[in-house]
């Protein structure tokens, strides 16, 4: 991971967000460096969407500090240029885009709405080609409405509108979960084609270590809100050094798996 005097694309200190006695986030810190990809992975209610929200700014948090290019991002802001400036910064693509997206309205007008709202007064067609070109769709795909398109095309949709405003940190919450394998690969190809022509920033949410692997240069592994581990991807996953890591690993089917030894497994480490 990033070195501390290096402070990144994003960093997050200490952050914190209860809900009644629940801590769903937990003095959880990491750095995303420019150009960088950060897997955060956990099980369901281990905080990681969480922490997706609250950077995103969807949820408060209680506690801690978020940077982005250095800047603190402050927990709320007034006025309508600044909640768009804040928009610029952090955008963020979620498992189900046909949730998001106007079903009467084409591709084209989806980004040319965003690229009016945040850069008024300028011709976006040119953009719009661009942007499609650069998902991989092609301007034919502009006139189309989302129902007329497949999972992936509109994954592919929802990645073009959070690239119109050119944010500095991309998160993706369990982006590819509900795509067919051959689709999943597709869109992490094309994400990694995106990073390496721009200097942004990725943070993907995922419970999937095959996602984390592919696309990502670090991890950290949380459970109930808090991190249990952290550094490179390759290292962590081939060397876990925590029991939760490695209950993690052990889940993803394989030859030989046994889900009895899985099961006394995790509720050795509940207990």
């Amino acid at each position: 991971m990033a070195e501390p005097t290096d402070p990144g694309v994003l960093e997050v200190r200490g952050l914190r967000r209860g809900f009644g006695a629940v801590q769903a986030v937990d003095d959880v810190s990491f750095t995303v460096p420019e150009g960088g990809s950060l897997g955060i992975v956990g099980e369901s209610g281990s905080g990681k969407t969480t922490t997706a929200r609250i950077i995103v700014g969807l949820e408060r948090a209680d506690a801690g500090d978020i940077r982005v290019r250095g800047r603190l991002r402050a927990p709320r802001v007034r006025g309508r240029a600044q909640r768009l400036a804040r928009a610029r910064e952090v955008q963020m693509v979620f498992q189900d885009p046909y949730l998001s997206l106007d079903p009467r309205t084409s591709v084209g007008t989806v980004l040319r709405e965003t690229l009016r709202l945040h850069f008024p007064r300028t011709d976006h067609t040119r953009r719009v080609r661009e942007l499609l070109d650069q998902v991989g769709l092609g301007t034919r795909a502009a006139d189309a409405l989302p129902r007329q398109l497949s999972g992936g095309q509109r994954q592919r949709v929802a990645i073009a509108r959070a690239l119109a405003v050119q944010p500095a940190v991309l998160v993706l919450d369990e982006a590819v979960a509900a795509l067919d394998v051959s689709v999943q690969a597709q869109i992490l190809n094309l994400l990694a084609d995106i990073r390496e022509r721009t200097p942004i920033g990725y943070l993907f949410i995922t419970h999937d270590l095959g996602v984390v692997r592919h696309v990502t240069d670090d991890v950290i592994v949380m459970r109930h809100g808090a991190v249990v581990e952290a550094g490179g991807t390759a290292a962590v996953l081939s060397a876990p050094r925590h029991p939760y890591t490695r209950l993690l690993l052990d889940s993803v089917p394989h030859p030989g798996w046994d889900p009895e030894h899985i099961a006394a497994a995790r509720r050795a480490l509940t207990d």
